[in-house]
């Protein structure tokens, strides 16, 4: 017999992911917290869960200290501890950029803040946690940048596996000191490596990408998510030359490669803006 409650909450959970976090209750938060700390849940609704809990309509101490356990906990499944460690990326990133100065701009503290960044450190230092969540731990707190992320990038990115090297070059968008393995990275064959490369070579205007971001653009066989990554990258790199050679696809049918168009002049004309949301994405 099916438990009244697990199955309202099942179906409040698919609700919620196919809802506007602007228009979850002001409960939510509580309703995914509950779940997070209930290790009688079934995994799908924690691991559900622990991706909700990541939005910043709702984020807050307790939510980051449940999902800061469960990343920490050997007693919880490796995809769940994985999961909640990439959730904690976003916040980290805000809480970096923003800093304390006015507690009404971040919603965690800045003690939770510091808790994350030594916690996450800790568990990713520790060789027995599984090589997923080392990943994902990598990749969540590389978004508010700390010393020891200059030596965990190059050894990833020189371990010689594929995996890695994806995380590693991730991770690069987020820390400088890596303008050659990133050039380096663009001439990969692993299509997804290159898409992170394009993105990071953007972030950091790298000239000597251009010529490639350029060839991407005019290559009428790139993937469109590479396609979409390059035209971003272009109004970052040389914004004066972006617009000329942006101009033919202003008029593409494809609705979304116009508005990254438009979007990569209006960034171009206003070089301060803002990355596309699908770019804060975690790695495969």
């Amino acid at each position: 017999m099916i438990d009244r409650d697990t199955e309202e909450t099942v179906m409040d959970l698919k609700v919620y992911l196919d809802t506007p976090p602007w228009d979850w209750p002001r409960d939510a938060g509580k309703m995914f917290w509950r779940i997070l700390a209930d290790q009688r849940a079934s995994e799908s609704d924690r691991l559900v869960a622990a991706e909700l809990a990541g939005d910043f309509t709702v984020i807050n101490n307790d939510l980051a200290d449940v999902l800061l356990t469960i990343a920490g906990s050997t007693d919880e499944p490796e995809q769940l501890r994985a999961r909640a460690a990439i959730s904690l990326g976003p916040i980290l990133e805000q809480a970096d950029t923003d800093g304390f100065d006015d507690p009404d701009d971040v919603p965690i503290t800045e003690g939770t803040f510091h808790n994350i960044q030594d916690s996450l450190e800790k568990v990713y230092s520790d060789k027995s946690t599984p090589k997923e969540v080392r990943r994902r731990i990598l990749e969540a707190s590389v978004r508010a940048p700390q010393t020891w992320h200059q030596d965990a990038i190059s050894r990833a990115y020189s371990s010689g596996d594929k995996e890695w090297m994806l995380t590693a070059v991730f991770s690069m968008r987020w820390v400088r000191g890596f303008d050659d393995q990133i050039l380096q990275a663009l001439k990969s064959e692993d299509p997804e490596i290159n898409y992170q490369a394009v993105i990071a070579a953007g972030n950091w205007e790298l000239d000597g990408a251009w010529p490639h971001i350029v060839e991407l653009v005019n290559d009428a066989h790139a993937s469109k998510p590479l396609l979409l990554a390059a035209i971003g990258a272009l109004s970052g790199i040389r914004p004066a030359e972006a617009r000329d050679i942006l101009e033919d696809l202003a008029e593409s049918d494809d609705e979304e490669i116009a508005e990254a168009v438009a979007e990569a002049m209006a960034a171009a004309e206003d070089p301060i803006g803002e990355e596309d949301d699908e770019e804060d994405e975690w790695v495969n």
